[in-house]
């Protein structure tokens, strides 16, 4: 009987712990993310894969529209209710850390041996920072360079292996290609009055001396001053006032233009839309010797400091960094880090386009950092279309862009 006894009592133990065991699986942490990626992109396919590997930690996914990004996101901030990791545009992330909205990551990425800083190039690793501290992890990154078309060239009697080296050479080559009678232009770019048209025109101001701080020194002028050449002698289609990158793209794809100035993001569609033999370089440069820059975009990953679980969410952080190098064959996006080489696709115009971006990445600065970039970006949109349109002159339209910028950096 006392045998039977201690069975019975045993046997309850047992299922205690089967059933204690059951309740702490029920009790995984919980994770929130957001993001802008559909399911294609990495951040649902990511947390898919992590959440497959039942290591007691869950992510839940919520996808946000971009429009929503900055406003949504600090207001969940403000009133507690903020996730735990998010996926910011890097010209974005200097705002939430100045705020103290995101978690310093310093001293956890130190410890890392997933995540090391000196993987990185160094424009996405410097968009992460703020104040010399790390606030995020690069998530993937993008740049811009220069499209030609070689059969173009070839007919206007260039050499198709030779495409402009500088501003002078670019603007040379573009009145030989256009012809009005066949509606194809030298050249197409966005200069849209958005974040786009500061994209594509501040890698012109820095490679003139300048920041975003001194964006009327003497070489930003200089640049608008070209921008602003192309648009009055009609080298650029009248419509680069207001159409998108990816619309200004889908005119040289068309044939109508012969050079354009664009991101790696176009490239699959170029190998199927553009019926002609084209080819890729480096932004040409103020003249020759003159220091290189390009745009740089995409997101970075950030931990809100409000979140409850910080030590689960840098694990997260640290899985979806070892997955970096399958960025580009997954998901078609560039890995914000120099020591992760792309296989050959066995395309070889994709091959050498790819080439050409990743040596573009060297030299691709972010946006700021600052903490009132969209201020600041708003000031340097509204000169370039005040320059291009004639309603000032771009010196006058930079010098006022600076007022403005010094106002809001005070």
């Amino acid at each position: 009987m006392a045998i039977r006894k201690f069975a019975m009592i045993g046997a309850l133990a047992l299922a205690g712990v089967s059933l204690f065991g059951l309740a702490a699986k029920a009790e995984d942490v919980t994770l929130t993310l957001w993001s802008l990626d559909r399911d294609i992109q990495p951040a649902p396919n990511l947390i898919k894969e992590f959440n497959d590997q039942n290591n007691g930690i869950k992510i839940e996914y919520r996808q946000i529209q971009f429009d929503d990004v900055v406003s949504e996101s600090m207001r969940a901030f403000s009133t507690g209710k903020a996730p735990d990791i998010i996926a910011i545009d890097n010209p974005n992330h200097a705002m939430f850390a100045a705020r103290k909205a995101f978690l310093d990551l310093t001293d956890m990425i130190a410890k890392s041996t997933v995540i090391k800083p000196e993987n990185y190039f160094p424009g996405p690793l410097k968009s992460a920072t703020w104040d010399g501290k790390l606030y995020g992890v690069p998530k993937a990154t993008n740049t811009i360079a220069l499209y030609y078309n070689k059969d173009m060239f070839k007919a206007a009697g260039l050499d198709p292996e030779k495409p402009p080296q500088t501003w002078d050479e670019l603007v040379a080559d573009a009145k030989k290609l256009t012809d009005p009678s066949k509606n194809v232009y030298g050249l197409t770019f966005s200069a849209k009055a958005n974040e786009e048209g500061t994209f594509q025109f501040l890698p012109w101001a820095q490679m003139g001396g300048a920041t975003y701080k001194t964006i009327n020194a003497d070489g930003a002028v200089k640049a608008l001053t070209v921008w602003k050449q192309i648009m009055d002698e009609k080298l650029a289609s009248p419509d680069t006032l207001t159409r998108s990158q990816w619309d200004s793209t889908a005119t040289f794809n068309a044939g109508n233009a012969a050079m354009a100035i664009s991101g790696p993001w176009e490239i699959d569609r170029m190998l199927t839309d553009a019926k002609f033999d084209w080819g890729t370089a480096l932004l040409p440069v103020p003249q020759e010797g003159a220091p290189r820059s390009s745009a740089m975009g995409d997101y970075n990953w950030a931990i809100f400091s409000s979140s409850k679980y910080p030590a689960e969410a840098f694990k997260a952080l640290e899985f979806f960094a070892s997955k970096d190098d399958t960025m580009y064959q997954k998901f078609g996006q560039l890995p914000a880090r120099s020591d992760i080489a792309i296989p050959p696709t066995g395309n070889k115009l994709k091959d050498d386009a790819l080439k050409t971006f990743v040596e573009q990445l060297k030299y691709a600065q972010p946006r700021g950092p600052s903490p009132e970039w969209p201020k600041i970006s708003k000031a340097i949109q509204d000169a370039i279309q005040a320059a291009l349109t004639g309603q000032m002159p771009p010196k006058d339209a930079l010098d006022q862009a600076a007022e403005k910028i010094k106002a809001v950096e005070e």
